[in-house]
């Protein structure tokens, strides 16, 4: 992605911290959590990598179309597991958005310019996810007993809603 450096540093540590959470949410006891938390972790360490300032590291060339086929076969499993929960489109949306934006840079590395088109729908769509994310986490009250970390619902949609501003940035800078 083309940000500036201390954008791009502030953008690789959100998305990792975000990764990283998600990577703990995987031990939760709530199965749906685990579920959703594998896919998530490999969307905020994708997007971490992907925004590393171009001035500090210039990926290989091949390190693109390795982007756009993981992200490919994260669609795949996402588009296979909508056909039990409507979440899992989302994920969908995210891993195609990965997937636009590794062949966008693999078709033109320095300057990763997408098609306008598409880039406007994928920020139109980002945007008022991000939007809906945040009315949501407005407190509608104090939860009762001890919750393990992992198994918090207002801190995945909090760990969702960085990886939404994080996807804005980057489409923004494409």
């Amino acid at each position: 992605m083309h940000l500036p450096a201390s954008p791009g540093w502030l953008l690789v540590a959100l998305c990792a911290a975000t990764g990283a959470y998600c990577l703990l949410r995987m031990r939760s006891t709530v199965e749906e959590q685990r579920r959703a938390a594998g896919g998530e972790a490999l969307m905020g360490f994708g997007m971490a990598a992907m925004a590393v300032p171009a001035a500090v590291f210039t990926p290989p060339s091949w390190a693109w179309p390795a982007y756009a086929a993981v992200f490919g076969a994260a669609a795949l499993r996402a588009l296979w597991a909508a056909r039990a929960s409507a979440h899992h489109l989302h994920h969908l949306v995210g891993a195609s958005a990965m997937v636009y934006m590794a062949v966008a840079m693999a078709a033109s590395p320095g300057h990763g310019a997408g098609v306008p088109l598409v880039t406007g729908t994928l920020l139109l769509y980002f945007t008022g996810y991000v939007l809906l994310t945040g009315v949501r986490l407005v407190p509608v009250g104090a939860g009762g007993g001890a919750v393990r970390i992992g198994d918090r619902p207002e801190l995945a949609r909090a760990c969702r809603l960085s990886m939404g501003i994080a996807m804005v940035a980057m489409l923004l800078t494409m």
